[in-house]
């Protein structure tokens, strides 16, 4: 059983463990989920491939022009100096020549438009000068040029996109120039979220006296709000251990995971711990993490469980720095959308606490030159959620960093590709 003693600001507790190693442990123990949907492939923007898609046929279907221009034979092209070649037909996209050209003529091309057999190079109109019926090239151009040959993007029979690739619109408009119509995704997530605390009211509701407005709520329902999940709403549960713990048994019977926030630290009243450590199932619950050190990982029967802290900031940053992994991994995802991680120069010195991560919010720029800079927005408390509403970016300062001098270099995580 845990001890669950040591407070919020000790660093060298029992039980604590770093942010690196969190991640890992999580992401070891969460599993790829099984299950697909078929979906037209419009409606699968940012979808998990369940199964390989294969080219049925060659793309570009034919050999055809890259420009608008005119085709001949190679054997016609002058090895100095001009040729004059009559125009002995016309092709369009969609409309081809059938007919023959011969030695000394050329076709009319526009891009797009099938290349005939015995042609292998296309002039574009730009070089040539046309004049009665008839063409002048010089010496300049050689066999293949401005040619798009059958099968050059894609050849039928070959794997475009595998297993586990999150769609995005390029595959979407790949997948059409195949014809493919449907395509089988992973099913959706099944995540549940919960709020405990006494304190917490829903909107329209009218907090009492000490109570507060449920924002973490919200902010996991809009962060959540993803084409891959499916949001179970649980609302606002009963603050008592036994009634948590029945609730959260409830959903684990269809969800795939389960979030709650509050009740998480050491506290008399955080029963969100006590319900899990009595279901005997709980990981870790302590991370050497500001904001977020309170953060319950386990398993209720089949289900991951995520306990997060209550304040709204330690909410944001376990819910992008842990949970978002995990659901990336339960989905089978193994191309996820970039949120790089970079380095910027700080504008102002930035101090920390050894012997854990500390994630700051601060807003990145670049300056005149190009360089990228990144200031704090100011008040760091973990209920201060408008300094995450500020920042377009998450300061990481590691755990074996020191404190960051003004003008030295720092980790920086923008929000774009993470919220």
């Amino acid at each position: 059983m845990n001890n669950f003693e040591p407070g919020c600001t000790d660093i060298d507790e029992s039980g604590l463990i770093s942010v690196k190693d969190a991640l890992s442990r999580i992401l070891s123990d969460v599993p790829v989920i099984q299950g697909y949907e078929r979906l037209n492939i419009e409606k699968a923007r940012g979808r998990t491939l369940y199964e390989p898609v294969i080219a049925a046929i060659n793309v570009p279907a034919f050999t055809n022009s890259a420009v608008d221009g005119y085709a001949l034979c190679s054997s016609g092209l002058p090895v100095q100096g001009e040729c004059r070649l009559e125009i002995g037909g016309r092709a369009f996209a969609g409309i081809p020549y059938n007919g023959e050209i011969k030695s000394g003529q050329c076709l009319r091309i526009m891009t797009g438009a099938p290349v005939p057999e015995g042609l292998d190079v296309v002039i574009m109109q730009e070089h040539v000068v046309n004049k009665d019926n008839a063409i002048l090239i010089d010496a300049r151009h050689q066999a293949g040029q401005n040619i798009r040959k059958a099968g050059e993007d894609i050849q039928q029979g070959q794997t475009i996109l595998q297993t586990g690739k999150y769609l995005t619109p390029p595959d979407i408009g790949l997948m059409a120039s195949l014809g493919i119509a449907e395509i089988n995704v992973t099913r959706r997530l099944k995540v549940a979220i919960a709020s405990t605390g006494n304190e917490v009211f829903s909107l329209g509701a009218a907090p009492g006296a000490g109570g507060i407005y449920d924002s973490n709520h919200y902010s996991l329902l809009t962060a959540l709000d993803r084409p891959g999940v499916d949001v179970i709403n649980l609302g606002i549960l009963e603050d008592e251990p036994a009634s948590l713990l029945k609730s959260f048994h409830e959903a684990s019977d269809y969800a795939d995971v389960i979030i709650s926030t509050g009740g998480v630290s050491a506290g008399e009243a955080d029963y969100t711990k006590t319900a899990l450590q009595a279901s005997g199932q709980v990981e870790f619950w302590k991370v050497a993490l500001k904001p977020g050190r309170p953060l319950a990982f386990g398993k209720l029967n089949h289900a991951a469980f995520f306990g997060l802290p209550g304040n709204p900031v330690a909410v944001m940053v376990t819910f992008y720095q842990f949970v978002m992994p995990a659901l990336e991994k339960m989905s089978g995802t193994n191309n996820k959308p970039i949120a790089p991680v970079f380095l910027a120069k700080a504008s102002a010195s930035l101090r920390k606490k050894p012997g854990r991560t500390e994630i700051l919010r601060g807003i990145i720029e670049q300056d005149e030159r190009g360089d990228w800079l990144v200031k704090s927005t100011g008040q760091q408390g973990s209920g201060i959620l408008s300094s995450m509403s500020l920042a377009n970016a998450f300061i990481i300062l590691d755990h074996e960093s020191p404190s960051i001098k003004a003008g030295e270099w720092v980790k920086v995580q923008p929000f774009a590709g993470l919220l």
